[in-house]
């Protein structure tokens, strides 16, 4: 049988076959502890599912436009305006089935074949996945720890080709937890002008900074210039516990915006109607659903990453935002672990999956192959749990 070639040269996501593997060892009656997929535990908040239960009573369960309804084109144009000191009209908004199909979208619409898109490792592993769908090519920065993982002018300088048509960046990163300065956003901007490349702005997490002297900057609120070459990604599954209702949005220049909509009418056409009204809700309502979900994320980050602080052989900067420890495991590299031994991150996790029941992501997928990414949007008891057994597998490893 022929298929796409397109098709088979994407990868599986490795977080999911992770999250797959945990699931069928919990359908066996073991106690596994999951430190996989980014997902809050939380219940999507009270005041937004009383929206969406009230627009199905009131019948809004049709079509809307494609590119979403006026009045969430709207609420988004004023989050970007409170949030982010940005202007946008609603005609620069399109609505979609979350933010991983408005960066879909996105590629569909700026990438031609053989089109090149930088992407800073270590990075979502969607991305690269997605500009190969569309025709691109993803070309990767392999950025420092002891630059945060942030990328250098001349890092990106030498990643440019005459091929090259955008760069993606992501603040606060997954997997790494970093929060983009102004001063890093400044020179991204600075070489997104002189080469005349798009910047794809994923700030799908932006409410989530930990940090009283580290605040989210919108690279498209630096000037007009950069605001013109700006694709700005963002939704609500993170911040608002939505990740089920599908709802992402972007915000771009009006030719792409327009272009956009086009491509989503004849592929999906609208998102959900009753996510849309509940999305509304979200963005208008109180924030304080947001902000006591960012204090106990908090918390956890504290406790993770002090309890990783005192694992002999695992190394990790403290996270700014998002709900990721990203943990270099190379020191147990050639250590045994039952007799098995540990010659990448892969091996690692595996390993502890299969000996202490604790899942966690390897990171090759992600562009690093000596990190391992725990989630710790769960709950606190199962992270104890989770890192007590960690400490234990580490002990044990000879």
């Amino acid at each position: 049988m022929e298929l796409s070639k397109r098709a088979l040269k994407i990868k599986p996501s490795s977080t999911l076959a992770i999250s797959a593997k945990a699931a069928q060892l919990k359908s066996e009656g073991i106690d596994v502890v999951t430190f996989g997929v980014g997902e809050p535990d939380f219940d999507t908040p009270k005041h937004i599912c009383d929206a969406a239960i009230e627009a199905i009573k009131s019948g809004e369960t049709r079509y809307t436009p494609a590119s979403g309804t006026m009045e969430l084109r709207q609420a988004v144009c004023e989050k970007l305006k409170k949030d982010n000191d940005i202007l946008y009209q609603p005609e620069q908004i399109i609505i979609s089935n979350g933010a991983k199909h408005s960066l879909m979208n996105t590629f569909m619409a700026i990438l031609n074949e053989g089109d090149e898109v930088i992407i800073p490792a270590p990075y979502w592993l969607s991305y690269s996945e997605m500009v190969k769908i569309a025709g691109g090519v993803p070309v990767m920065v392999y950025t420092k720890k002891e630059n945060h993982f942030m990328m250098t002018k001349q890092e990106m300088l030498d990643a440019y080709t005459a091929k090259t048509k955008a760069i993606i960046i992501t603040s606060p990163s997954n997997p790494t937890g970093m929060v983009s300065t102004v001063e890093d956003l400044k020179i991204i901007a600075e070489f997104a002008l002189e080469k005349n490349v798009f910047v794809i702005s994923d700030e799908i997490y932006e409410k989530l900074i930990y940090e009283k002297d580290k605040k989210h900057i919108s690279i498209a609120s630096l000037g007009k210039e950069i605001y013109n070459k700006t694709i700005v990604i963002n939704g609500v599954s993170k911040s608002y516990a939505m990740t089920g209702w599908r709802i992402g949005f972007t915000a771009a220049p009006k030719e792409i915006a327009k272009c956009i909509s086009a491509l989503q009418s004849h592929m999906t056409s609208n998102p959900n109607s009753i996510a849309q009204k509940a999305t509304v809700a979200a963005l208008k309502g109180s924030q304080k659903c947001v902000e006591d979900m960012t204090e106990e994320f908090k918390k956890r980050r504290d406790y993770i990453f002090e309890r990783e602080q005192n694992i002999a052989m695992l190394s990790a900067l403290k996270p700014e935002g998002a709900f990721y420890l990203f943990v270099d495991v190379s020191k147990t590299y050639g250590k045994k672990a039952e007799g098995k031994q540990i010659q990448c991150a892969a091996d690692f996790a595996q390993a502890l999956l299969e000996q202490k029941y604790v899942a966690v992501v390897p990171c090759a997928d992600f562009g690093m192959e000596d990190y391992i990414r725990l989630s710790y949007a769960t709950s606190m008891e199962l992270i104890r749990k989770g890192m007590d057994r960690i400490e234990q597998f580490v002990k044990e490893l000879q």
